[in-house]
């Protein structure tokens, strides 16, 4: 564990280790935790427990590797922006100029499940901000609330490995209706699994290859990647998920893992691997206003666009979200360019501050950047779903309890 900065009341952040031991791991909830929370870029505290693979005595470490699933979406929609601020495409610019298999998109209007869908039109195209902010009218098969995500699932279109490529998978999408005419409400999505193939697109670049250069390699991410390295899968963890009637079970072992091979489809909402330090350093890159150590990524007036709620009429997903799932709870969230955004601490019930984002993944992993207090967390776990228990909350409530 490290030492508490002047920032953190050192006892107070100790007591983040002791709940999540109790709670959480002596129980069984949770197979291992891993917690790093910083101030103005410096770690102030950093703790690992559990072991790393199930049956073996050796625990997590800063080494370990996780499966970040969503926490993937803040980097693709990072690298979109660099390439926004090099006049290569706007916030603004129809989908389909990029991708011109959205051209003819319509809205559902009756059909599926084995009859014809039947489509009305567009109330206006599809924007790039609205992949950014989830208000593309697009699903996710997981949703399990439509006859679109239905076809989604029976087309198996989100098997990353033994399906579509990432060109396929746009294609596929374009011959499916939208659930409502974009910008009109919010719906947790592939929307930024289809900002990928626009920065694929436009930078002329596969996705990892560009991840890699423009983002990796100059924030020093060496352990971030869509197929883990052989050399490092040593490192990578044990995944679990909930299986009704048993509790938790193995998803996905780290030994043989499917993150070994690189996959088919490449998947900017959810494809990365990632380590809790490597995270810190795109997150104090964030925090920074776009530049680390001598690497400007974006700039920060960038970072102050992308960081403001996006919804219209400065609503929050209470009142804008159709999702049956998101990683975010609703009142008093808003949404930006890539993440949600606290516009409401009293309506959220967690302590915060206004215009503090954030996001989680799949298997539980988390983050935060409070740009006020100048304090961002990465939480690393590996259970899915991350609805299954509270733990992120309570992280939060604990970390700001700490603040001197």
């Amino acid at each position: 564990m490290t030492p508490a900065t002047g920032r953190f009341d050192p006892q107070r952040l100790a007591r983040i280790d002791a709940f999540l031991k109790e709670r959480y791991l002596d129980t069984g909830k949770l197979a291992n935790a891993q917690v790093l929370v910083a101030h103005q870029g410096e770690i102030a505290h950093f703790s690992s427990q559990g072991p790393a693979r199930e049956g073996s005595a050796k625990t997590i470490d800063e080494g370990s590797l996780f499966r970040i699933a969503s926490m993937t979406k803040p980097v693709t929609s990072i690298a979109f922006m660099m390439l926004v601020e090099e006049g290569k495409v706007a916030l603004d610019t129809p989908v389909h100029h990029v991708l011109p298999e959205f051209v003819d998109l319509g809205v559902y209007n009756g059909g599926g499940a084995g009859v014809p869908f039947l489509t009305k039109p567009l109330a206006r195209p599809m924007l790039m901000v609205d992949l950014l902010r989830h208000t593309s009218g697009l699903t996710y098969s997981f949703q399990n609330r439509s006859n679109i995500d239905l076809a989604m699932r029976e087309k198996k279109m989100e098997n990353w490995h033994s399906n579509l490529d990432l060109d396929e998978f746009v294609a596929a999408l374009g011959k499916l209706p939208l659930e409502f005419s974009p910008g009109e409400a919010w719906n947790y999505s592939v929307s930024t699994d289809v900002l990928g193939a626009v920065v694929q697109r436009v930078s002329g670049q596969p996705l990892y290859e560009f991840f890699h250069d423009r983002i990796f390699v100059p924030l020093g991410m060496h352990d971030t990647f869509f197929a883990v390295p052989e050399g490092k899968i040593d490192r990578l963890t044990d995944c679990f998920t909930m299986a009704p009637g048993k509790g938790r079970v193995i998803y996905d072992r780290g030994a043989e893992s499917a993150w070994s091979r690189m996959p088919r489809q490449l998947s900017g909402g959810g494809g990365l691997v990632s380590t809790a330090l490597d995270y810190h350093r795109f997150c104090t890159m964030l925090l920074n206003g776009g530049e680390l150590d001598g690497a400007r990524i974006v700039s920060r007036k960038t970072i102050e666009l992308m960081t403001l709620n996006h919804l219209p009429d400065n609503g929050d997903l209470a009142s804008w979200s159709k999702s049956l799932f998101s990683e975010a709870t609703n009142a008093g969230v808003g949404f930006g360019l890539g993440f949600a955004v606290n516009i409401d601490p009293a309506a959220n019930l967690i302590p915060g501050s206004v215009g503090e984002y954030y996001w989680g993944g799949l298997f539980s992993t988390a983050f935060f950047v409070d740009p006020v207090e100048q304090v961002h967390m990465v939480f690393m776990t590996q259970l899915s779903p991350s609805s299954t228990w509270p733990v992120r909350r309570e992280l939060k409530t604990l970390i700001y309890s700490a603040l001197l």
